[in-house]
């Protein structure tokens, strides 16, 4: 990409640096997918080909597209939840065959997990498609307008209980309150932990339904690592979440990307809250936070809220990496650079970031006492950096130092 991509290196330095000790000191979580990937055409067979590359960079966990038969292609529109073989990205065997793939190199595989809403196999009496098939030759998840909320009065009977989050106008709201819904998505969240191998769950719309229910789910389910997606910059708000859900649960970090989006415009004094830590989530619950730059909404194609494409490697030091950046942007080699600068550091859950400056055009901060990062135009760093430190990697507007 040119100067762009040069630029941008200096982006992803906050978040592979700076922020990713503030996940647990084991997981790295790689997006492997991006909203175009269900169009290509055996999504999961391609994606095997990159578990070398992924394994020799620390990746930890790999996020997998929803994997149910879906009238939308990139299947946030599902339908049979246990039919796998209609995915747009590839069928079972293909999908399993990866996760092996991904389990012998020692990475877990987190599943889409789409369950607000989902849409109807059949029309009922009234000609309105509310009748749910769970894609299985029993009863499990085959399901009536009643199972819908009640106040979903384009698709629902007015049977079922009151939607407890917020609505979803493309497909019927699932009443979530309803017992046997839990139990039944439940067991299907187990199965795709038993049968097809998935370890951990990222959590599609969790504003769709009450934060209780996302604790039902966990308690049910026990999966090694769970992501919730609340789209809200308020960071209090999330924490909220977080603690309503159980308090296991993390969170993708929406405040700290707004925060760093305007900040890599000139105004890096905005990294440091009025407490002196980190803005955002990370500031205020570190442990369930996970930071991140783009995804496939914000990003890709959709560019929903994208992060200035110029700005990228400033950023990068975040829990969550993004296949376009690692892959088709051409940033995996400075990528590979900061997660090993990372990891021969031991750089933690608990390690501490004291932040050194935070002015319009520098930002410093020092992790452990071990590793120093910088981003900005400034190149003076004047005394910040002592004389035990050497310079580790360094590009346009970003640099790194280790201690020696």
């Amino acid at each position: 990409m040119g100067s762009t991509t040069t630029t941008s290196l200096s982006c992803l330095l906050f978040f592979i640096i700076i922020i990713l000790p503030t996940i647990t000191a084991s997981t790295i979580l790689f997006q492997g997918f991006n909203w175009e990937s269900s169009k290509k055409g055996g999504w999961y067979n391609s994606l095997i080909k990159s578990i070398p590359k992924l394994s020799a960079v620390g990746i930890t966990h790999v996020w997998l597209p929803p994997p149910s038969q879906s009238v939308s292609p990139e299947g946030y529109l599902p339908g049979k939840l246990y039919d796998l073989n209609s995915s747009k990205y590839g069928n079972q065997d293909e999908l399993k065959a990866l996760i092996k793939a991904l389990h012998d190199k020692g990475i877990q595989s987190v599943a889409d997990i789409v369950i607000n809403h989902r849409t109807a196999a059949k029309q009922d009496g009234r000609g309105i498609w509310c009748i749910f098939e769970g894609g299985t030759d029993d009863a499990r998840l085959d399901w009536g307008p009643s199972f819908i909320c009640g106040d979903d009065v384009t698709y629902s009977d007015g049977k079922g209980n009151p939607d407890s989050g917020e609505g979803y106008p493309p497909a019927p709201d699932i009443d979530h309150v309803n017992p046997q819904v839990q139990q039944e998505l439940s067991d299907w969240m187990n199965w795709l932990k038993t049968e097809i191998g998935f370890n951990g769950w990222r959590f599609d719309f969790v504003k769709g339904y009450a934060p209780q229910y996302t604790k039902v789910y966990m308690e049910k389910t026990n999966p090694t690592f769970a992501v919730g997606e609340n789209w809200n910059t308020d960071r209090q708000a999330v924490r909220d979440w977080v603690n309503a859900a159980g308090g296991t649960v993390t969170a993708f970090d929406f405040a700290t990307k707004g925060v760093l989006q305007d900040a890599v415009q000139g105004q890096l004094s905005k990294l440091k809250d009025s407490n002196g830590g980190p803005p955002g989530l990370i500031g205020i619950m570190p442990g369930n936070a996970v930071t991140f730059i783009d995804n496939h909404d914000t990003g890709s194609t959709q560019k929903i809220w994208p992060f200035p494409s110029d700005k990228v490697m400033q950023g990068f030091g975040h829990s969550h990496l993004f296949y376009d950046h690692f892959f088709d942007w051409g940033l995996k080699g400075e990528i590979s650079k900061l997660t090993m600068i990372r990891i021969r550091n031991g750089i933690k859950a608990s390690s501490t970031v004291r932040i050194l400056a935070s002015d319009p055009d520098l930002y410093v901060a020092a992790i452990d006492d071990k590793v120093i990062a910088k981003i900005g135009p400034r190149y003076d760093v004047g005394n910040l950096v002592p004389k035990n430190f050497r310079l580790a990697t360094s590009g346009n507007d970003y640099a790194v130092w280790e201690k020696h």
